[in-house]
């Protein structure tokens, strides 16, 4: 436009700083502002509206309620969503007070605060720990007739739980029931925001305990504690409750549960039980997530299980629609070793180093598989020394390696890999796979 010797109107600039304020670029919005000033462009309520909620969501609050205050001289009718952009900004920067007397201005010049404003409130005094000011005005919310949501409730359901006050936790549960609202709903959406903030698993476990024993438990509340549990390094504790959900007369596990205790199981060093988990899914006709099978794979690994491991493999690229690179590399291994040549196989490892995918376990699993079958060990040996020598393998991996490659020998010389593949319930797995070979 400006090669055309024509200055853009305030539409087009209002358009201009839309797609930058979704775009996240504010510094490009505060530079178009003063263009828009260099060409003595008024802009309407519209600019002001996006500019000044967009630097409030960015942090740059002080910035964007000097320009609301600039709205406001000139009369613009201001949004209601403007105001709320303003206070949730002081409430983001911890300034409280701030955003309450932001709110009291909007209900002086005759607006009704809607429940984002509210939520934003009482949110910032219960993480200020100031939670009489927070109940009052949660009070007032309902007593104006907006509909309560997970926003509303969970702060103060996050205090309550925090400092212990289980008397008021509930009855504010109570009066969640008495509102109508979905209380199971609420508790998940609780749980889930809880447990964001590291180190409070344990609490969470408490808490959970508290509310079973007046009837209040769920499969998702099952499903967000045992995910929490496995993240902070509490395997035992997820797979107990695992254990609880199964001995339950109410509840039964889901495909999420499944998949979430896989790798629990693993963690604590029980791959049969994990391997039983899924074979249960698959019985259901469930398909574990991808993060369940790339545990168990590792896990059977770990403990030279490679056939049941390779099936694995097979299985998950055969059901997911984006499988980990780790396991098509798997099978592009697989297929180099039926030439019997450590050199391809080395080549296809060298792809993998330019790409930047780290080894696996299951990787060193499948040289040794691939050539095992299609050729002989000693290639696998001669692919494991040129790793060693280039200092990808460290000795004692190497050695770990060679014993593992000893031990699958062993069990292939002695005909047990199809009782292994009975023991972890793959068997016929193995057998459909190897028939496509």
């Amino acid at each position: 436009m400006r090669e055309e010797v024509c200055t853009p109107d305030v539409f087009a600039y209002t358009a201009i700083l839309k797609v930058l304020a979704n775009a996240g670029n504010f510094e490009g919005c505060l530079r178009v502002w003063e263009e828009m000033r260099r060409d003595k462009v008024d802009p309407d309520a519209m600019a002001y509206a996006t500019i000044v909620s967009g630097l409030c969501k960015n942090g740059n609050v002080d910035k964007g309620v000097e320009l609301f205050r600039e709205m406001k001289k000139k009369g613009l009718l201001i949004d209601r969503a403007v105001y709320g952009a303003i206070v949730d900004g002081f409430v983001r920067i911890g300034s409280v007070e701030d955003g309450f007397g932001v709110f009291k201005e909007m209900v002086d010049d005759g607006y009704r605060p809607d429940l984002g404003i509210y939520d934003s409130l009482i949110w910032g005094l219960c993480e200020d720990g100031r939670i009489d000011k927070a109940r009052r005005l949660f009070q007032v919310a309902i007593s104006e007739g907006l509909t309560l949501d997970f926003g509303t409730v969970t702060p103060l359901m996050i205090y309550y739980a925090d400092s212990g006050e289980m008397d008021r936790f509930f009855r504010l549960i109570d009066q969640i029931e008495e509102l109508g609202l979905p209380v199971m709903d609420h508790l998940a959406d609780f749980f889930t925001v809880f447990l964001r903030k590291g180190e409070r698993e344990l609490n969470a476990v408490e808490v959970f305990e508290a509310l079973k024993g007046k009837g209040y438990c769920s499969v998702a509340i099952y499903n967000i504690l045992i995910k929490a549990l496995y993240k902070s390094k509490e395997g035992k504790r997820a797979v107990s409750l695992f254990e609880e959900i199964k001995s339950s007369q109410d509840l039964e596990p889901d495909t999420c549960t499944y998949s979430l205790v896989i790798p629990c199981y693993v963690d604590v060093e029980d791959v049969r039980e994990a391997c039983s988990c899924y074979n249960k899914m698959r019985e259901l006709s469930w398909i574990p997530s991808v993060e369940a099978y790339c545990s168990l794979v590792k896990g059977l690994c770990k403990i030279g299980e490679i056939n049941p491991a390779i099936t694995l493999v097979k299985d998950c690229l055969g059901n997911v629609t984006d499988g980990p690179m780790e396991f098509k590399y798997t099978l592009t291994i697989l297929n180099a070793c039926r030439l019997g040549k450590p050199e391809k196989v080395i080549e296809v490892l060298n792809e993998m180093m330019e790409e930047g995918y780290p080894f696996e376990d299951i990787i060193y699993c499948a040289v040794i598989h691939g050539f095992c079958k299609h050729a002989s060990s000693e290639e696998a040996r001669k692919v494991f020394a040129v790793l060693k020598n280039r200092n990808i393998l460290s000795e004692s991996s190497y050695i770990g390696y060679e014993d593992m490659l000893n031990e699958h020998l062993k069990k292939v010389t002695a005909g047990l890999v199809i009782s292994t593949l009975k023991f972890y319930g793959l068997e016929s797995k193995l057998k459909l796979s190897s028939s496509m070979d």
